[in-house]
C-alpha cells in the first residue's frame, strides 16, 4: 500500500470477504488463483493493522426492529462530546461527526412497536446544547446492506463471484438463547473461531454452527466488510439528503443503487424521502457527481450535501 491504495489483490480478498465473510482461505485462495498462506497473510496483515475487518452486522426487520437515522444540530464545540455519547449507546449502529463540527448523524436499530417517549426520543440527549433533532424512518434500503458497496465489490470477475456466494437455506427467523450474546460477539469479529463464538454465546460448537446457519439463512445476519473508503480511492465521503418526487422514489432509489460513489441509499421519512452516502474522489469529482450523475435524476427536486469528518463508530462497534 505505497501509494495510499489497496492493491489488486487485497481489493480481491475485500470482495471476496464481501460476499461471504466466514469463507475459509482455502476456498478464496481457490478462486483468486493464489496460495492459502497468501490470502491468510494478507488478511492478518490488513486486519492487524486496522484496514480491514469483517463485522456480522444484525439485520432489522427479522429480529423485529427498524432503522432510524437521527440528524442532530449542537451549538458549535459540543458534537464531539455529545457524539462520543451517542457512540457508547448499545443501540445506535452508526455515528458520523459531519462538516462544520455542528452536526452529528447516526443510525440507531429500535424495537418495531416503541412506547410514545420510548428509547428512540425520550433516550437520546435532552441538553439545551442539542439545537434541533430531526428523525428518519428507513422505509426501504436500495443500496447497502447485504449487496455491499459496489465501490469495494467490483474486482473479482462474475464466475468468482459466483464461486464465492454462500448458498444459505431460507427460513423464517426463531429465536433462541445465547443468540444476542452471538451476534456481539460476531458484531466485533465476523471471523472469529468457533471457540470463541461458543464462549461468548454459552453454547457448544455444533449448536453456534446451526445458529449460524439459521441466522444467515433467515436474513437475520449479514457480513460486511469495513474498511476505509480513501484506501479504496474514495477520500472524501458525503451525505445526501434528497428531496424526491413521489412518483420517482423507487425508480430513483434504482438508479442510485447503480452508481458506483453510493455506498447507501433508503427511503426514509422526514423532511427528506430519501438519503445516500456517497465516496467520492475529490471536490472535483464530489461536484461532478453531483451536477451530472444525480443531476441527470428528474425525480429529484432537491438536495443538500453534508460531507463527513469523522466515524466514531461503524456497524455497531466503537472505531479506535
Amino acid at each position: 500500500m505505497e501509494s495510499g491504495l489497496l492493491d489488486d489483490l487485497d481489493r480481491c480478498l475485500a470482495h471476496a470477504l464481501q460476499l461471504d465473510g466466514r469463507a475459509s482461505f482455502s476456498t478464496i485462495a481457490a478462486v483468486l488463483g493464489v496460495s492459502d498462506q497468501t490470502v491468510a497473510r494478507r488478511y492478518r496483515k490488513l486486519r492487524s493493522s486496522g484496514v480491514l475487518r469483517v463485522v456480522g452486522v444484525p439485520e432489522a426487520a427479522p429480529l423485529g426492529q427498524v432503522h432510524w437515522l437521527v440528524r442532530l444540530r449542537c451549538v458549535p464545540d459540543a458534537a464531539g462530546a455529545i457524539a462520543a455519547a451517542l457512540a457508547r449507546r448499545p443501540d445506535t449502529q452508526w455515528v458520523s461527526l459531519m462538516s462544520g463540527g455542528t452536526e452529528i448523524v447516526c443510525f440507531i436499530r429500535a424495537p418495531l412497536r416503541e412506547e410514545a417517549d420510548g428509547l428512540l426520543l425520550g433516550h437520546l440527549p435532552r441538553t439545551p446544547r442539542v439545537v434541533s433533532m430531526t428523525a428518519y424512518r428507513l422505509l426501504r434500503r436500495f443500496a447497502g446492506g447485504p449487496a455491499g458497496w459496489s465501490g469495494r465489490s467490483s474486482a473479482l470477475s462474475a464466475a468468482q463471484v459466483a464461486a464465492l456466494r454462500p448458498v444459505l437455506s431460507v427460513a423464517s427467523y426463531v429465536p433462541e438463547p445465547g443468540d444476542v450474546e452471538l451476534l456481539t460477539a460476531l458484531a466485533q469479529d465476523g471471523r472469529a473461531d468457533m471457540s470463541t463464538l461458543s464462549a461468548a454465546s454459552g453454547r457448544s460448537g455444533s449448536t453456534v454452527r446451526r445458529r449460524l446457519s439459521a441466522l444467515r439463512g433467515s436474513g437475520a445476519l449479514y457480513f460486511d466488510v469495513e474498511v476505509d473508503a480513501a484506501l479504496l480511492g474514495y477520500p472524501l465521503t458525503a451525505t445526501l439528503w434528497l428531496t424526491v418526487a413521489p412518483s420517482a422514489l423507487e425508480s430513483t432509489g434504482r438508479a442510485l443503487a447503480k452508481h458506483p460513489q453510493v455506498a447507501f441509499a433508503a427511503a426514509t421519512t422526514g423532511p427528506a424521502n430519501m438519503v445516500a452516502n456517497v465516496g467520492c474522489r475529490d471536490d472535483a469529482a464530489l461536484y461532478e457527481y453531483l451536477a451530472e450523475d444525480l443531476g441527470g435524476l428528474t425525480g429529484v427536486q432537491r438536495v443538500e450535501t453534508a460531507p463527513m469528518i469523522r466515524t466514531l463508530k461503524r456497524f455497531g462497534t466503537l472505531q479506535p
